[in-house]
């Protein structure tokens, strides 16, 4: 027989697109060539050379001729190298040395040596046919761990060439992969919010923050805490369910990080960092920095340092959770809902309001520095902090703060009571809720309409900002169990808007 069919996949952004690899095998060429064809990128094509020493160097011979491969639909852009392990089974399946079908999808890449080596986007592809493939399934042993959170498919792994093909035959045996789920997800952090001494308003500020999904702007002077606060956010969110595990797992595979993603993300680029390694995209696709810190927390440390186009391209995944990247040749869509956490310095010289060491910025210069950041972008941060630098008493001398898993266990009381709120709709937390749903969840007394208007009419508040501070006295509702906002939750949630004026 010298044609030979079996399927495998592709990664298209983090979701999987099932294909086709055909062979056909000329004896009668003079040439002892492998073409690929079906809109391969370099490392596909590529594949030619190792699949052909991968196949000698397993024992396998390879008749002369002209070895004709194809990736069906030929329309659509095929990218790395997990198509090495179907082509070369195809091909070897050409020549009759193994039989092969479409009910065998195979992913996997080749060394010279004929071992199967880990490939990056296994576990969206594997989640994508828990739906629709009910055949065998040939994964890289290196991929094992993401197989086991993938129910409804008839999984081995393999470790080479030769051994996949003697486990086709019959004259190997090899065990399924079992389903095991995600495991525990009640991971433990290194650190601790019992590290940070005093700042009990920042504190207070951020657990409103991690309670509602609020994205919040800490404005401090060097040295005052801001990093090592935000560092420490991760570890009073709920612990991640199985959803959103598995959700930020297919984000991290795609990217090339190897298992299962347990621990809340903490993405803190730098402030060069390029538009396109922030939101995603390039010439290969990948997710970007905010995709990465899907379900998490995405840092920014020295706001007004980075880019101004970079900030801008914040606003949309901001408001949507998603970012869709479109290009010339390719359109593809990432999960991008993450809790924005800025800091920056009061003033270009960062000394602004010490007590100790003087500023030496003019009026000038500190307007151009906060003009860095936009007021739309502004708009977004729904809590803005001023974050006071301790001294060597209040750093020595105060005892440890409030440990973590005690701050956890309010918001996760918060967040319950959210889930019960929207149950019948389809978001999870205070800080998604639109305009009209607003009006449903947050009324407000007579009191409290008056001190909002006061409020409103002195510091020109914007619908937006108005929004926010109405979504911010909710949530705080909600960490005291109060059933309805009152004027106290209103009162706070006003402080905190109170640096943008």
């Amino acid at each position: 027989m010298n044609y030979s069919k079996l399927s495998s996949a592709t990664i298209q952004g983090i979701e999987a697109m099932k294909i086709d690899v055909e062979v056909d095998f000329d004896n009668r060429s003079v040439f002892n060539d492998i073409d690929v064809v079906g809109l391969g990128d370099t490392a596909v094509k590529e594949s030619r050379k190792r699949v052909k020493s991968a196949i000698l160097n397993s024992g396998f011979s390879l008749p002369h001729g002209k070895y004709v491969v194809n990736l069906a639909p030929g329309d659509v852009r095929k990218e790395g190298s997990m198509l090495d392990l179907p082509i070369a089974l195809c091909i070897l399946a050409s020549t009759g040395i193994v039989q092969v079908s479409e009910n065998i999808l195979a992913i996997g890449e080749l060394s010279l040596n004929g071992e199967v080596k880990r490939v990056n986007g296994v576990l969206p592809v594997l989640l994508s046919l828990s739906e629709k493939f009910s055949g065998t399934v040939l994964i890289p042993k290196e991929n094992e761990e993401e197989a086991k959170c993938v129910k409804g498919l008839d999984i081995y792994a393999v470790e080479s060439l030769r051994e996949c093909v003697e486990f086709l035959r019959g004259d190997r045996a090899l065990k399924q992969i079992e389903y095991s789920g995600i495991g525990n997800t009640n991971v433990e952090y290194e650190i601790d919010f019992s590290d940070v001494r005093d700042h009990e308003m920042v504190k207070r500020a951020v657990e409103i923050a991690v309670a509602g999904f609020h994205n919040i702007l800490m404005i401090g002077n060097p040295g005052s805490g801001k990093t090592m606060i935000a560092k420490r956010i991760p570890t009073i969110f709920p612990p991640m369910s199985e959803e959103e595990i598995l959700e930020t797992s297919k984000v991290y595979s795609a990217s090339g990080y190897p298992g299962i993603v347990k621990l809340r993300p903490f993405r803190s680029p730098h402030h060069t960092a390029s538009t396109v390694s922030i939101i995603g995209g390039g010439t290969n696709p990948r997710p970007g920095e905010i995709s990465l810190a899907h379900n998490g927390v995405l840092f920014l440390d020295e706001l007004p340092e980075f880019k101004r186009d970079v900030l801008e391209a914040l606003r949309q995944p901001l408001e949507e959770g998603i970012v869709t990247v479109a290009r010339a040749k390719f359109t593809v869509t990432y999960p991008a809902r993450f809790m924005l956490v800025g800091a920056m310095n009061p003033c270009p010289c960062g000394h602004l309001g010490d007590p100790k060491q003087p500023c030496v910025c003019s009026p000038r210069d500190i307007m151009r520095y906060r003009k860095k950041i936009s007021g739309p972008l502004l708009d977004r941060m729904d809590l803005v902090i001023n974050v006071p630098k301790l001294s060597f008493e209040e750093m020595m001398k105060k005892p440890e703060g409030e440990k973590s898993s005690s701050i956890r266990e309010r918001v996760i009381k918060a967040r319950e009571i959210q889930k019960r709120r929207f149950r019948d709709t389809h978001i999870s937390c205070n800080s998604q809720m639109s305009h009209r749903m607003l009006r449903r969840f947050v009324q407000l007394d007579e009191k409290s309409e008056d001190l909002l208007k006061r409020y409103v009419e002195k510091y020109g508040l914007s619908g937006r900002k108005i929004d926010k501070v109405l979504k911010l006295s909710r949530t705080i509702a909600d960490l005291e169990g109060s059933s309805g906002v009152e004027m106290r939750h209103l009162a706070e949630a006003l402080q905190y808007r109170f640096r943008e004026s």
